[in-house]
């Protein structure tokens, strides 16, 4: 056949190119290395940078963040001087956050609902007094020990509750809260009985206000766990369960197995937000650990946002703050509701979790993660975004009772 007839004469070979002279020259093969250096070097039109300007407006908004968490509850560099009693109620924000992030790894993750969580706090509060005041050992170790303790009420209840799901599961912990409360909170040995039990101060810690720096410390070791723990395989599998049993189960992955492993996580968070909230005022009783308490637990995780860390510790935060009436004396509201409304006001979370409940079922389905997320984004060195973490419908698990 001739140059003529053949119509790929004169033109190059694939993977070839002409040099000077016309004649097609192979290209050199391009390495791994090579290829991701080009993929980084080209430009990227997509790709948001805040202006000088964006990163002053940025910096001025963390360094008021980190006034208010880090310096105004123990009165650093402050002009407003925090009370005793206010400067407890932020320690008191602090480990509501911490048990907000243990009913998230149960809710949000597993996609299971706990109706005792009341009962690991309480278990967890009155372990850590025990071994404090009856063994003579140092707060640390009681911290330790009560959440080992959460975590192995945990996985007792687990392996019994996790053989239903859904409504059934809920009701089990529910029933197992109850328990607690009527039986093992009465054994005088363990609580104290009416009187309740000592709880002092960690060692070195003499204040209220040295005392929040401790709880803070721990709520951020807490989610440093927790973000760890979704960047796990267990962490994924937990997702995956969550989002549809029935396919996790084709796909190899042990639902009951990793279930009972995020009931454990949670109930060992429970146990670190119980011994904190026992030590807080230097005594703990039993009367705060009943159903109401596990529900405002619940309503505070969901009105936070399932899977939304920084919502979940907003919501807690905001629902201790308003059970202790600091929130109201700040937003000048005190007495409203006393005097108005004739609502004594540590009814107030009670009354007002259910109306925020309906409020993000119906139109934030995110909850407070979901409002706050465009502005966690313009923080991060994002475009502001008012759609980000935009979601549909507050979903647990698509399995039914």
């Amino acid at each position: 056949m001739s140059a003529v007839d053949d119509p790929t004469a004169g033109h190059p070979a694939p993977g070839s190119e002409p040099d000077g002279s016309g004649l097609p020259v192979e290209a050199a093969p391009i390495d791994a290395e090579t290829a991701a250096a080009v993929r980084a070097a080209a430009p990227r039109p997509d790709r948001f940078r805040p202006a000088a300007a964006g990163w002053i407006g940025r910096g001025v908004v963390w360094a008021a963040l980190a006034w208010v968490v880090l310096c105004l509850p123990g009165n650093i560099a402050s002009p407003v001087s925090l009370s005793a009693t206010e400067a407890r109620g932020a320690s008191e924000a602090v480990v509501f956050a911490i048990i907000g992030l243990s009913l998230n790894v149960l809710i949000g993750y597993a996609g299971q609902i706990s109706l005792g969580h009341q009962a690991f706090v309480g278990i967890g509060a009155f372990t850590s007094a025990f071994v404090v005041t009856e063994l003579g050992q140092e707060f640390w170790l009681g911290v330790i020990v009560a959440a080992l303790v959460g975590a192995l009420q945990a996985l007792l209840l687990g392996g019994v509750a996790l053989r239903v799901t859904g409504l059934y599961f809920a009701l089990i912990t529910l029933s197992y809260g109850v328990m607690v409360q009527q039986s093992l909170f009465n054994v005088e040995s363990l609580t104290g009985g009416v009187a309740g039990r000592d709880a002092p101060l960690p060692t070195g810690v003499s204040s209220a206000y040295g005392y929040y720096y401790v709880c803070l410390g721990l709520l951020a070791l807490v989610l440093w766990l927790d973000w760890r723990l979704t960047r796990t395989k267990a962490g994924r599998a937990l997702l995956a369960v969550r989002e549809n049993p029935r396919v996790a189960a084709t796909l190899g992955i042990d639902i009951r197995g990793y279930t009972v492993l995020a009931f454990m996580v949670s109930g060992f968070f429970a146990g670190i937000g119980g011994a904190l909230f026992a030590h807080r005022d230097g005594f703990v009783v039993a009367e705060p650990f009943t159903f109401q308490l596990a529900l405002i637990f619940i309503i505070m995780t969901v009105v936070g946002g399932l899977r939304s860390r920084s919502g979940v510790v907003l919501g807690s935060a905001f629902f201790a703050l308003m059970g202790d009436g600091i929130l109201l004396k700040l937003l000048r509201l005190e007495g409203f509701f006393e005097n108005v409304v004739k609502l004594p006001s540590e009814f107030v979370p009670l009354v007002l979790g259910p109306l925020l409940l309906l409020l993000t079922l119906t139109l934030y389905p995110g909850g407070i993660g979901q409002q706050v997320a465009p502005v966690r984004g313009w923080l991060l060195g994002g475009r502001f975004d008012r759609h980000a973490g935009a979601v549909k419908e507050v979903q647990v698990t698509d399995v039914r009772a």
